[in-house]
């Protein structure tokens, strides 16, 4: 008597008996490995990073260090934040003085609800899929914070910047390494769609995605 599990397994190779046989994929060789690095100069691959991030309708705006605190200012008017959440090691010149700051740890998953946004830093981010990764490192707070509020602003320096995910992967390495750090990839805003493809913003996080990129 077979299961159902087998039952479907066996009806699925009967479906695909009749197909030609899948090319093996091409072997590497030291003379010719895997693109472990990106060979473009880093300033297209800012460039790069910057275009990744827009397509995913998240917006993005390249800053310099100087005006960094009153970009986060705009940023933050400009999206109607008065509440806003910000890890407890956030440099203190980015937070905006016409805000209520609510310091975590230690707020509650109704109050980062109920706030109206959350400021932090990143780990890095990469040129080839427009992500951003956070390690739970400096100035970027445990993963609720930017699963929870519906605004995230989010800094980035020029030279958190990698080309492709094997780089990025080989920086993590010793944050996986590490209780209570998980790694959270972001490319965009939270977004969704049901089975007639309608588009949902904000069901697994920030409905509003905001990108100082610094430098």
């Amino acid at each position: 008597m077979k299961t159902a599990k087998e039952e479907i397994l066996d009806r699925i190779r009967e479906a695909l008996s009749d197909l030609p046989p899948r090319a093996a994929a091409p072997e590497r060789t030291e003379t010719q490995p895997y693109l472990r690095s990106d060979p473009a100069p880093h300033e297209e691959q800012v460039e790069q990073f910057i275009e990744r991030v827009t397509e995913y309708k998240a917006t993005v705006r390249r800053v310099s260090g100087a005006d960094l605190p009153k970009e986060i200012a705009t940023a933050c008017a400009l999206r109607n934040v008065r509440r806003l959440v910000v890890p407890n090691d956030l440099p203190e010149a980015w937070i905006p003085s016409d805000v209520e700051v609510l310091r975590d740890p230690g707020l509650t998953n109704q109050e980062l609800d109920k706030s109206d946004g959350v400021l932090t830093a990143c780990r890095l981010g990469i040129a080839q899929t427009g992500t951003i990764v956070l390690d739970a490192g400096p100035g970027q707070g445990r993963r609720a914070l930017t699963l929870l509020p519906d605004y995230h602003l989010c800094v980035i320096g020029v030279d958190q910047i990698v080309g492709l995910v094997p780089e990025a992967v080989a920086q993590l390495h010793e944050a996986v390494q590490k209780p209570g750090h998980p790694l959270t990839w972001i490319s965009g805003p939270s977004a969704t769609s049901d089975i007639e493809l309608n588009r949902v913003e904000g069901v697994h996080g920030p409905r509003t995605l905001d990108v100082l990129v610094v430098g």
